[in-house]
């Protein structure tokens, strides 16, 4: 591990001879390049500064126990000595965690398609309270929400959205939501009280851009139509959705939340080349299945990963076996909590395989 952080720290020194060069100063690219390796191993160079430190206040606490006969010396110097002993550990396994291998989609902004499952309205409505929590999820780490796709009943509810989001970091937060989420409560539109139970699945993937996924337009049938919706001024009157058809996958995508077919079409090829880079994803994982099973937040999607008990008050992720019973909060998008204890968990786990390879 240590000889792997000196290469690190070699890096990392000469990335900052790099910065400073007028050359690379003046490539853009190559200057922004350089600034995100260097903001991404710069934790790792701060924790390794952190434990020499530590290292060297057990080495003079040592010294001063050899050295000094004062008994209230010693008594210090035996506190501190405990202190940077207890501390070590915990760099040590912070240490590891940083250099546990990166997922290379971390930083990629997300495309989250939720679809209402079994349970019919209630499933629906519950899709649009659920899809509502990861908007004021959103909305409190300044991240911002755009719409691709939408397919909405009457009442309130949502069959199916697909909707973009655009923060720094957004996926290596958001991939732990993907998998089914349950409820059990009394539907409103239920008369007889009984509770129900019904569910939901929760895609996410990372967005892919134009480098990632090359679409070959002889794969596409593109059709345009007329928007359909509840009226209005801009409503039914020019063909500006947009349905595109991906013959070799049968992956349909149908786009009309803008005025403008431009715009629809920008949006439905962002959200096709997101879904098949999904599939080109899905295929990797699966050749990794040993491994996918051992990670918290990178099953199946047809694994239950979430029950909201309304009655109860209480949300339980079956995968780390949490239970808060502070459903309100969460349903507001106070989600946080579950997040970071997925992420424990997926690291306390990458770091049980990795010891064990050693």
């Amino acid at each position: 591990m240590f000889d792997k952080i000196e290469d690190i720290l070699l890096r990392y020194e000469d990335i900052i001879a790099d910065l400073n060069d007028p050359d690379i100063m003046s490539n853009q690219d190559k200057f922004r390049a350089l600034m995100k390796e260097q903001a991404e191993i710069t934790p790792i160079v701060e924790k390794y500064k952190e434990y020499k430190d530590t290292k060297a206040g057990i080495e003079d606490s040592l010294a001063l126990l050899d050295e000094e006969t004062d008994e209230e010396m010693r008594e210090l110097a035996k506190e501190e000595l405990a202190d940077c002993k207890s501390r070590l550990t915990g760099i040590e396994d912070d240490l590891k965690i940083l250099l546990l291998p990166k997922d290379p989609n971390d930083d990629k902004n997300v495309v989250v398609e939720i679809r209402a499952g079994a349970g019919g309205d209630e499933a629906a409505l519950f899709a649009a309270e659920i899809y509502r929590m990861y908007v004021h999820y959103a909305e409190s780490k300044r991240w911002k929400i755009e719409v691709m796709e939408s397919d909405e009943i009457g009442i309130g509810g949502i069959k199916s959205i697909s909707f973009m989001i655009n923060g720094q970091g957004a996926y290596s937060v958001m991939k732990y939501e993907s998998g089914v989420h349950r409820v059990q409560r009394v539907p409103e539109t239920e008369s007889g009280g009984r509770i129900h139970t019904s569910t939901i699945t929760v895609a996410v993937m990372p967005e892919a851009e134009e480098v990632d996924i090359e679409i070959d337009e002889k794969d596409l049938r593109i059709d345009v139509c007329r928007s359909s919706g509840a009226g209005g001024q801009c409503v039914n009157t020019t063909d500006s959705a947009v349905r595109l058809t991906h013959i070799p996958t049968g992956i349909v995508i149908y786009s009309q939340t803008e005025k403008s077919q431009i715009q629809n079409r920008a949006k439905a090829f962002a959200l096709l080349r997101t879904k098949l880079y999904d599939l080109e994803l899905q295929k990797a994982h699966d050749a990794e299945a040993e491994l996918r099973r051992s990670q918290v937040g990178t099953g199946d999607r047809s694994e239950k990963i979430r029950t909201y008990n309304f009655p109860q008050g209480r949300v339980t992720d079956h995968r780390i076996g949490l239970t808060l019973y502070k459903l309100d909060k969460i349903m507001n998008g106070d989600i946080q909590e579950i997040i970071d204890a997925c992420i424990a968990a997926d690291q306390a786990a990458k770091l049980a395989k990795m010891n064990e390879a050693q």
